[in-house]
């Protein structure tokens, strides 16, 4: 191999280094970091916190008081905006643009988000950041195992193919994860503004409540996800663990 490709020994140095450095990472999260923290997962799952039942408990306020309505005194004036909401409704024009009330300001302030939401998210987070850079480590030691390209014998090969597939599902999975929050922040914030523009549409306040009633059912299922997907890992990689790091047989190696 060595006279068909001319490699540095310095870089081949570093970079045997790196493949040491990526299997003694990978195994240890198999076998030790990937069972403590499915029992932590587990743990946090009976938390208080994520188990409430009254899901009222959750709500937050939304302080924005509904303005009086504005009288209007004269009555040419008012016929005159009538005659112009007519015209406009025949051109087709004014059907989706009703203006709805002004926001300079917020009455009390900068809009608070939901506060019992934004705690658990911060926990949440980081354990979603934790699973995809751990699944990559592993992901790329399974890979480094993955011997050069033979005819036959290749049954462990696809072992090992079928891993990183896994291993790369469950990346794209939790990384979705961090997407279905800040959809949920977007979706929230721009229901707030609907709420600030037209106060007196009581549908806009309920839709504030269901929105954050869904994003807190949608944590806990994803505590619940995180902690599968460790179990289904480590006992995926434990029982293939032989194929994984010896994917042909020393009697088949023998012959090349």
């Amino acid at each position: 191999m060595s006279s068909l490709l001319k490699v540095d020994n310095e870089i081949k140095t570093k970079v045997d280094a790196f493949r040491e450095r990526i299997t003694s990472e990978a195994e240890d999260l198999v076998a030790n970091f990937f069972p403590k923290k499915l029992l932590e997962l587990d743990h946090f799952l009976k938390d208080p916190i994520i188990n409430i039942c009254d899901l009222k408990e959750i709500h937050s306020e939304i302080n924005l008081t509904v303005p009086d309505p504005i009288l209007i005194s004269d009555l040419h004036d008012g016929l005159e905006a009538q005659n112009v909401k007519k015209r406009k409704l025949e051109d087709g024009a004014g059907e989706d643009k009703i203006p709805g009330t002004k926001v300079f300001v917020m009455p009390g302030g900068m809009m608070k988000s939901n506060a019992k939401l934004v705690d658990l998210i911060e926990k949440v987070k980081p354990e979603i950041r934790t699973l995809i850079e751990k699944c990559n480590t592993v992901k790329m030691w399974v890979q480094l195992l993955i011997p050069r390209i033979e005819d036959g014998n290749n049954f462990g090969v696809s072992i090992q193919e079928e891993t990183v597939a896994e291993l790369r599902t469950v990346e794209g999975e939790a990384a979705s994860y961090l997407d279905q929050i800040s959809r949920y922040y977007i979706t929230r914030a721009k229901l707030v503004s609907k709420i600030a523009k037209y106060p007196h549409v009581e549908d806009y306040r309920r839709t504030v409540t269901e929105i954050d009633e869904k994003e807190y059912i949608s944590l806990k299922i994803i505590v619940s996800e995180l902690r599968n997907q460790y179990v289904t890992l480590h006992d995926m990689i434990l029982k293939n663990i032989e194929k994984i790091k010896r994917p042909r047989s020393s009697n088949t190696d023998a012959l090349y």
